[in-house]
């Protein structure tokens, strides 16, 4: 099993570029000592096919050259264009655990940068609250990791959230087909977003979104009745957790729910990540979504050569 480091020894940290080496040299061992196999991000070596394997296993580019079956194992797609759209507004600089929900989610953008650009992906980044802040173009060249690194250490200015803006951005700015990971607390109205999203979708573009919450966040805790303060407007609420507990949660179960059946509409994984929960867990996640997306890309290839004998 792979290594989980504490996102609170984690945060001690002061280097992001440390950070995200030590989440991915962590999960990298962890995968090697791992008795599952198949995600693997480099290729290892071909093998005849023989009775009882997985046809969807087969080469099939080798088999036009040869006319044998042949089996590629452990490889995993590189050369991408990867984006990470990541949420720096004032809602996501809230946080109970010793750090904020920005501090997690640029450390877990920087752990992605850092896990593709080793697996030789062209990695952009862009930066937004209620604008686009900075935006790096993808490249997968000598100081491109420093860059990204760059753009995710700016301090954020914390206005309120508009997803909105930043989704047409990226349709603007995104021309060519990619993987684009969007990272936020998603805690913004619903129903203006779905169309910028099927748009991006419409493109080709694959999606990943991770939604990032504290833990407080789910549920309201203490008995002691309180003054809570709006992060993004200032607003001022008393607010007593025995009585509202439940009216909360009802609330912001409904209105993940909403989320989730949105990007499900839409064919876009979704992964909730709480900030006490060990980064490695979104590498596993990309790993599975990975695997399970060269699967089907795999069978439909089997069907296609078994249609055209």
């Amino acid at each position: 099993m792979t290594a989980q480091i504490d996102p609170l020894a984690l945060m001690r940290i002061k280097n992001l570029q440390l950070r995200a080496k030590a989440v991915v040299d962590g999960f990298y061992n962890g995968l090697h000592r791992s008795p599952l196999h198949g995600f693997s991000v480099e290729f290892s070596e071909y093998r005849p096919y023989t009775e009882g394997d997985d046809p969807r296993t087969i080469d099939w580019r080798l088999f036009a050259r040869t006319d044998r079956y042949y089996i590629k194992k452990f490889e995993d797609e590189t050369n991408r264009r990867c984006y990470l759209a990541v949420d720096q507004s004032k809602s996501m600089q809230y946080g109970s655990l010793g750090y904020t929900k920005c501090d997690y989610a640029r450390t877990l953008a920087a752990t992605l940068a850092y896990y593709f650009h080793l697996q030789r992906d062209a990695v952009g980044c862009l930066t937004f609250e209620s604008d686009l802040i900075e935006f790096v173009t993808a490249r997968h060249r000598p100081g491109q990791f420093q860059r990204l690194l760059a753009s995710l250490d700016n301090e954020p200015q914390g206005t309120a959230t508009n997803l909105v803006r930043p989704l047409e951005l990226l349709a603007e700015i995104l021309h060519h087909r990619g993987l684009l990971l969007l990272i936020s607390d998603f805690l913004v109205p619903l129903e203006n977003i779905e169309k910028r999203i099927a748009f991006l979708r419409a493109r080709r573009h694959e999606i990943m979104v991770f939604r990032i919450l504290d833990p407080s966040e789910i549920e309201l805790v203490g008995t002691d009745a309180i003054t809570m303060v709006d992060s993004e407007t200032g607003q001022r609420l008393y607010v007593d957790p025995t009585k509202e507990r439940e009216r909360y949660r009802e609330k912001f179960a409904s209105h993940e729910n909403q989320l989730q059946e949105l990007l499900g509409r839409n064919g876009i994984d979704y992964v909730r990540m709480l900030t006490n929960e060990p980064l490695q867990r979104a590498l596993f996640e990309i790993l599975n979504v990975q695997s399970r997306r060269t699967s089907s890309a795999r069978g439909a290839a089997a069907v296609s050569g078994r249609s055209r004998r």
